[in-house]
């Protein structure tokens, strides 16, 4: 058996985080990929001749301003800079389209003085109170059974935001905070693309509608994160998410980490309670002192590990993870750029987002509930070959769009329901860039079983269980245990399936080598 003083399962970009962190703290690290190539559902893949697009995540709005620091990213070629901020468009039917430009609306354009006004007291109260949860998401979760003097200290400096945010703020915060989005939008806006936006940006992979209990915390999750230093920003990389990918990987290996791909591990071995290793499915065995898990929690511990090495009430917790996915992700190569009506040069550069009101989300959320799919259904689309071309062939373009609501389990099965549900999707293009479908030479439409299926994310949920109330904070992946140890003594959890969440953050690989390096001295 070869030895390691850790081996990192999953090189996805948590895991990658996480390898680095570790070696740059002197240890001898090892990380294992199942498929062809280190990112997951961040890599850069070609998917017709000549045409590349960021796989599943194709937006980077959270890269966590410590995990740039600490792996120096920089320095390996990441370029985050805020004129690369991409502006949000909320496109309509019937007239121009809604702009946001900036970092998530510092200037809003295609509305009224007194929508702009409202807009722009509302996005300073989001901000402030997301600047609370903030706080939260960038440290490993307070252990409340036993607490040491750092935990209660961090907790003293929420506690002290909180009163920074003055009597009527702070009431307003604990007032709003498990609200639904739609609620909240109705008491302060008029328009109904703005309002529609912000509460497709709430629900945006969660099987959530607008009008569902909570579901205003998915807008303060994505406003928690940062980009080239402000909140809410976000921007396309040049070379797609891959180059992220790209700039981690080289972290990672400069500071003496193994890299392995197409090594898929089938066991992870348990001696005396402790885990000292790995089986790969070829059978090879090698050893570690430290065993981090950067994939699924429920595969890690029912799957490589198994129940028999687990207490049961554990088992039971993690089985009830909920993490069944209800997004889609459209690929298309066209032959030429589309144009979206009313849509400026700048416009078409940016986010596009068909989500013309709240009850328009909430009437695509509805049939998910039942297994079925919307035929009007929401998105989020990027034409990221218009910002670098060398995504697609000359005068050719890529169309990258995020599909809501498309349920796991459907009712009819994805074979028969994939054919009706894209045509919905381009009938529902093609409402908003008229003539699109005759450009089409290629289409790619994953479903959430195909997620499953290509990137071993059970569920074909890109967050490895709900970000909602009940699975976030210390609830995350299981209460009991959020700080990214297990029961078994020596594995430590470090993907999207740990506290904070999913997204391109790199905060659960961060944060679980912190914990490590802190245990071991």
């Amino acid at each position: 058996m070869t030895s390691f003083d850790a081996i990192v399962i999953g090189g996805g970009h948590n895991g990658l985080v996480a390898a680095a962190t570790l070696a740059k703290a002197g240890r001898k690290v090892l990380v294992l990929e199942a498929a062809a190539d280190v990112g997951g559902a961040a890599r850069t893949e070609e998917f017709a001749p000549g045409f590349r697009v960021s796989s599943i995540a194709h937006v980077l709005n959270r890269l966590h301003p410590d995990v740039i620091k600490t792996l120096e990213l920089e320095k390996h070629g990441l370029q985050v800079a805020r004129t690369d901020f991409m502006p949000t468009v909320a496109l309509s039917k019937d007239g121009p389209p809604l702009v946001l430009h900036g970092a998530y609306g510092e200037v809003l354009t295609g509305s009224t003085p007194s929508e702009q006004s409202a807009w722009k007291e509302l996005r300073a109260q989001l901000l402030r109170y997301a600047g609370i949860l903030k706080l939260f998401l960038s440290r490993r979760p307070p252990d409340l059974a036993g607490m040491s003097l750092k935990e209660t200290a961090a907790l003293g400096q929420i506690a002290l935001a909180l009163k920074k945010l003055g009597k009527e703020d702070m009431r307003d915060f604990l007032r709003v905070l498990l609200m639904n989005v739609a609620d909240l939008l109705d008491e302060q806006l008029a328009d109904i693309r703005l309002k529609g936006l912000l509460a497709f940006d709430a629900t945006l992979g969660s099987h959530l509608g607008p009008r569902s209990p909570t579901s205003l915390l998915g807008l303060y999750y994505r406003l928690a994160g940062e980009t080239g230093g402000a909140a809410g920003a976000q921007m396309l990389p040049k070379g797609g998410m891959g180059a992220v990918i790209t700039a981690i990987r080289s972290a990672a290996e400069k500071a003496g980490v193994t890299i392995r791909t197409a090594a898929p591990v089938a066991k992870i071995i348990v001696e005396k309670g402790r885990a000292v290793g790995v089986a790969l499915d070829s059978g090879e065995m090698l050893r570690a002192r430290t065993i981090v898990s950067a994939i699924n929690p429920a595969t890690t511990m029912l799957d490589l590990v198994g129940p028999r090495e687990i207490d049961t009430g554990f088992v039971r917790k993690v089985k009830n993870i909920r993490m069944k996915g209800d997004a889609a992700k459209l690929h298309l190569a066209l032959d030429r750029p589309p144009q979206f009506s009313g849509v400026d040069a700048a416009g078409h550069k940016g986010r596009l987002v068909i989500a013309p009101s709240p009850d328009h989300v909430e009437r695509a959320f509805n049939p998910s509930k039942y297994g079925e799919f919307s035929a009007e259904p929401v998105m989020e689309i990027t034409l990221p070959s218009l910002s670098d071309p060398s995504l697609a062939p000359a005068g050719a373009c890529v169309l990258s769009a995020v599909v809501q609501y498309a349920p796991y389990a459907l009712k009819e099965g994805w074979d028969a329901g994939k054919p009706k549900f894209l045509k919905a999707i381009m009938t529902q293009l093609g409402t908003y860039a008229p003539g699109i479908g005759k450009s089409v030479l290629h289409t790619e439409l994953l479903t959430p079983a195909d997620i499953e299926a290509r990137y071993r994310m059970p569920g074909g949920h890109w967050h490895h269980g709900e970000l909602q109330a009940d699975q976030m904070l210390m609830s995350r992946p299981v209460s009991g245990w959020s700080g990214y140890d297990t029961p078994v003594e020596g594995l430590f959890l470090a993907g999207a399936g740990s506290h904070p969440g999913g997204g391109v953050s790199g905060a659960p690989g961060l944060n679980a080598a912190k914990r490590i390096i802190a245990m071991k001295g």
